[in-house]
């Protein structure tokens, strides 16, 4: 099967998704990582003195910490080569109105400001280092919902933050989380009040328009007792020759009784690395929702993650990971069971082509205390050419008494008979092949908002144009 062009491929993602602006920043730092840059952006954010020490003591904790080495190979990124900070406008702006030009045609290219009149609760736009854009219906104002940027947050509502920030996922706990803790910039902030049930999604937009770029954002979600909500977040980036990095932090707290989903849609270009920790917190009777799509990127490592601490918590996790042009999806999740009668379910779908390859890479723990406990992983893949790849990682430890734990995994070709059918019928074989894939991530589709199921079908067909030979 002969290989796409990767200009071909290429092209298709810029002509939707992969478009630049000019470069107008308002502020910005030159290439490299040291104290003074540290200093300078907790400067520039007029900080308390506690984030400036945090951020400082992260940035050695940082320095400390080695590469990771047992998953993909993270050599090619230089941390010096790297701008860490890029300000494009000058306060963040509450009006579409009030938005720069550059940024304003971004947004309105991408659907962002179409989607938030349409269905969503509210919305945020990070271009590059910081929220450019926010808005939030009046009814949820009214109900106490607060839905802000964490630097917005970090000044108004302090006490709520300091309280939840960084208690989750602390600098220590791995390299890129301290270069996080030490850089972090934009990203949400989202405290739902006690038996409050906000009906339309709150959605994150996240763009890095520069090259040799990092983003930093992290994000800070409370969801108290009873109350239910669903969080949405997008992200895209241009083509660029050089690579960006990616790395943010989601912190997510589910109290007693309250439900949250947390779904991504993730369409990086073919150079950034997208590297992400995630992890939730879920109290008695509570249910974290992960709904996680991946495509694009050079290469993502991410493994959203469940600490189920009191009785009845529930979590699970669904992905779709597309892998193509030798990008490197090492996707997953983590499932940790620390108290008694919780449940998890992971299910996971991946499809490699043109070279591409998709791992998957997992977690279920059952500790002592975890009686009673259960836990389901179900692992698909599809490969559709010779040239791809595809690899399952599990890893289960099972300490309580009484566990039921289910694992079951699959790989698989495009059935020639189906195609048959399908090509006979009058379609292409781009067109065959698309349909057939779109069926088999339909499980994970069909739990996304409509308009979010639609768009992520576009993609998938994006992707395959020029793909199949």
């Amino acid at each position: 099967m002969r290989q796409p062009s990767l200009k071909k491929l290429n092209d298709a993602y810029a002509e939707k998704f992969g478009f630049s602006m000019p470069e107008k920043s308002v502020l910005s730092f030159d290439f490299g990582l040291s104290e003074k840059v540290i200093e300078d952006i907790s400067n520039s954010k007029k900080e308390p003195k506690w984030m400036k020490d945090f951020r400082l003591e992260s940035l050695q904790i940082f320095r400390q910490k080695p590469m990771p080495t047992w998953g993909p190979s993270l050599e090619e990124i230089d941390f010096e080569q790297i701008r860490y900070f890029i300000k494009d406008t000058d306060v963040e702006k509450k009006t579409w109105d009030e938005v720069p030009k550059e940024i304003k045609d971004t947004f309105d290219r991408l659907g962002v400001l179409q989607a938030e009149r349409e269905f969503l609760a509210g919305v945020k736009a990070q271009y590059n280092s910081e929220v450019a854009y926010s808005s939030l219906q009046a009814e949820l104002d009214e109900q106490g919902v607060i839905f802000c940027s964490m630097e917005e947050a970090l000044q108004k509502h302090s006490d709520l933050f300091k309280e939840y920030f960084a208690k989750l996922i602390p600098a220590a706990d791995n390299k890129f989380a301290a270069l996080n803790s030490a850089a972090w910039s934009g990203g949400s902030f989202v405290y739902i009040p006690p038996n409050t049930h906000v009906k339309r999604p709150l959605q994150s937009y996240f763009r890095i328009n520069a090259a040799r770029m990092g983003q930093f954002e992290r994000t800070l979600i409370i969801a108290d007792e009873g109350s239910s909500a669903h969080y949405v977040e997008g992200c895209t980036a241009p083509v660029y020759s050089e690579y960006s990095l990616h790395s943010a932090v989601v912190e997510v707290f589910v109290k007693k009784d309250a439900r949250f989903r947390y779904t991504t849609i993730q369409n990086w270009s073919g150079n950034i690395y997208n590297l992400v920790t995630k992890r939730a917190k879920v109290f008695q009777n509570g249910v974290m929702e992960w709904v996680d799509g991946n495509l694009g990127a050079k290469m993502t490592m991410k493994y959203p993650s469940c600490y189920l601490v009191e009785e009845g918590a529930y979590g699970e996790m669904l992905s779709i990971a597309y892998a193509k042009n030798h990008q490197i999806q090492d996707t997953g999740a983590k499932m940790l069971h620390l108290a008694k009668n919780t449940s998890s379910k992971i299910i996971a779908k991946s499809v490699s082509i043109a070279g591409g390859q998709s791992n998957y890479r997992g977690l279920v723990f059952i500790s002592k205390a975890a009686k009673n406990s259960k836990s389901k992983v179900e692992c698909d893949a599809l490969i559709l050419d010779d040239q791809s790849a595809t690899c399952t990682y599990p890893d289960m430890k099972i300490s309580g008494e009484n566990a039921v734990v289910e694992h079951e995994a699959s790989v698989s070709e495009i059935e020639e008979e189906k195609l048959y059918y399908l090509m006979s019928r009058g379609l292409d074989k781009t067109e065959a092949m698309t349909l057939l894939v779109a069926g088999f991530i339909e499980p994970i589709v069909k739990e996304l908002p409509l308009e979010y199921a639609v768009e992520l079908n576009r993609l998938i067909e994006l992707e395959m144009e020029g793909s199949v030979g």
